[in-house]
């Protein structure tokens, strides 16, 4: 696995020599600093930990000084471990978008907007409770009936109702990678990615 933390910047269109126009979303990905390299002989398990973004040192706890120290770079504000990487990094080194290449298909890990506690309707996609005749009364996004009375006297586990939606992790696979701007740490991605503009987001082959 390769993989690097990035910054959802937002979404544009580009187009290619015979003028066909495609959606694409920009990734800030990286500089991202190898704050710790894990082995089989030490931990059991190959993996590299990546951090990113600018933190304050005084809003730091001194463990994690101590720790972004021994990689003799400054406090970072998110942290990601990546299993069995392809990529060789001794500890300090930086990662950037030359891990990728255009044309590449990778997968997008982010965090989905948050839209509070929504019906059913908007939650899971239904329909409503019937027309709008015989008596109904504000019964066009109703859930229904969540059981039977008799047997088995219960709600089932899992029943779909209304909630909490959104703000949860999603990864979007085979996404392609468009165009990449070296000098700028973009990535420029077919499609879109979950999050709002500024959240956090990872790429992964």
């Amino acid at each position: 696995m390769k993989g690097i933390i990035g910054k959802k910047i937002g979404m544009t269109s580009i187009f290619d020599q015979n003028g066909r126009q495609t959606a694409v979303t920009i990734i800030e990905a990286g500089p991202c600093v190898v704050t710790q390299v894990k082995t089989v002989e030490t931990d059991g398990y190959n993996a590299i930990q990546v951090s990113f973004g600018e933190k304050k040192e005084k809003n730091t706890p001194k463990a994690e000084l101590n720790h972004f120290a021994k990689a003799s770079t400054s406090p970072k504000r998110f942290v990601k471990e990546f299993r069995n990487p392809d990529v060789q990094k001794a500890l300090g080194e930086t990662i950037t978008t030359e891990i990728f290449a255009e044309g590449e298909t990778i997968d997008v890990v982010g965090t989905s907007k948050g839209k509070g506690f929504q019906g059913v309707v908007k939650r899971h996609g239904f329909s409503g409770v019937g027309e709008a005749t015989h008596g109904q009364h504000d019964r066009s996004r109703a859930p229904g009936s969540v059981g039977g009375s008799s047997y088995p006297s219960r709600v089932f586990k899992g029943m779909r109702m209304a909630g909490q939606t959104g703000n949860e992790q999603v990864k979007v696979k085979g996404l392609k990678i468009v165009k990449i701007f070296a000098e700028k740490n973009y990535i420029l991605v077919s499609g879109s990615v979950p999050g709002h503009n500024g959240s956090i987001v990872l790429i992964q082959k």
